[in-house]
C-alpha cells in the first residue's frame, strides 16, 4: 500500500542524527514519570457517581491524545533516512480475551478523531474491548494473519516473514497487514495498573510506523511534601519510551508537562481532542 501520510523536511543536525542512527530501536528514549492523578482519581470519582463508567484507561488514552494532537510532532516517524507524520492519531493497546495464562490478546486500534472527547473515546475502548471478550467480533487484517502465521513451519514462516518485513521497509505492506496492527499506531498503551503491576520500559520496534509506547504502573497513595505541608496524593508512575529521531530532549519535556497538566485539570478531557491547550491562560 502506498505511504499517504505527510512526508516532513528536515535539516542539520535533526538529519544527521537519521544517518547515524537508521533504525528506531537504536534511538529508543527511556522516560520514567511519576505524576500525581489525585485530581483525576477525584473526577473519575465524581463521575461514576453521575453514572459515567470512565476508567483509567479511558483517561490515559484520551490525555496521550490529547497531548499528540497539541505536540504534533509526537505523531511523526522515520522511514528511510526520511520524517513522515500520521494523517490522524491512532492509540492502540492489546487487550486479553480473559484473565488467565491461556487466554490470547488482540491488537485493537482507536483513531481519535478531532471531534472526540472523553465520552466518545471511552465508548469506542468499551464497544471493542467487549466485542473481543464476547467474541462478537471478527478477527480481520493483523490478527487474523499473525494467527495463520504462527501455524506454519519454520521453513515457511521465517521467509515470509523476512519478506513482511522487506514490505514494511519499502513502505509497500498490504493494507490487510496494516489494519489492527498495533505497530502503525501513533502511540500503544498498556496500563499495567489494572493487573497491579508497576511501569516498565518495553522497547519500541523498527517495524512499522509507532514510535511511541508508554506503560502505566498502579496507582498508590503516598505522602508529598507540598507547600511545607504533608499531603497524601495518588501517584502513578509511567514508563516512556520514545524515538528521540522525531523530536529534541526540550520538545519531549514540554509534552510530558503538558500531560500532567491535563491529569491535573481532567476537565480538559471533556473537550475536544484537537483543541489547543494554553497552560499559561488556564493558570
Amino acid at each position: 500500500m502506498k505511504n499517504k501520510d505527510k512526508r516532513i523536511k528536515i535539516k542539520g543536525m535533526s538529519q544527521i542524527l537519521i544517518d547515524i542512527k537508521p533504525n528506531r530501536c537504536d534511538s529508543d528514549v527511556y522516560i520514567n514519570q511519576k505524576m500525581d492523578l489525585t485530581n483525576l482519581a477525584n473526577y473519575i470519582e465524581n463521575k461514576k457517581k453521575d453514572g459515567y463508567e470512565i476508567s483509567y484507561f479511558h483517561a490515559f488514552a484520551m490525555a496521550f491524545a490529547k497531548t499528540i494532537y497539541n505536540r504534533p510532532k509526537l505523531n511523526r516517524y522515520v522511514k528511510n533516512h526520511h520524517v513522515y507524520e500520521h494523517n490522524n492519531v491512532i492509540i492502540s493497546f492489546v487487550a486479553k480475551v480473559s484473565f488467565d495464562d491461556k487466554s490470547e490478546e488482540i491488537m485493537i486500534m482507536i483513531d481519535v478523531e478531532k471531534d472526540d472527547t472523553l465520552e466518545s473515546i471511552s465508548k469506542k475502548i468499551k464497544d471493542k474491548v467487549n466485542s473481543v471478550r464476547n467474541k462478537k467480533i471478527k478477527k480481520e487484517g493483523a490478527n487474523n494473519i499473525v494467527d495463520l502465521l504462527g501455524k506454519l513451519p519454520n521453513i515457511l514462516r521465517v521467509p515470509i516473514v523476512g519478506i513482511l518485513k522487506w514490505c514494511d521497509k519499502k513502505m509497500i505492506l498490504p493494507r490487510s497487514m496494516i489494519k489492527d496492527n498495533l505497530y502503525y499506531s501513533s502511540i500503544i498503551l498498556s496500563n499495567l495498573g489494572s493487573i497491579k503491576c508497576g511501569a516498565i520500559y518495553h522497547n519500541i520496534a523498527d517495524f512499522g510506523t509507532c514510535s511511541s509506547l508508554a506503560t502505566m504502573g498502579e496507582i498508590k497513595l503516598e505522602e508529598l511534601i507540598i507547600n511545607g505541608k504533608k499531603q497524601k496524593r495518588n501517584l502513578c508512575e509511567f514508563g516512556i519510551n520514545i524515538d528521540e529521531r522525531i523530536a529534541d530532549g526540550y520538545y519531549f519535556a514540554k509534552s510530558i508537562k503538558l500531560l500532567q497538566f491535563i491529569f491535573e485539570n481532567p476537565e480538559l478531557l471533556e473537550e475536544k481532542a484537537s483543541k489547543k491547550i494554553d497552560m499559561d491562560e488556564i493558570r
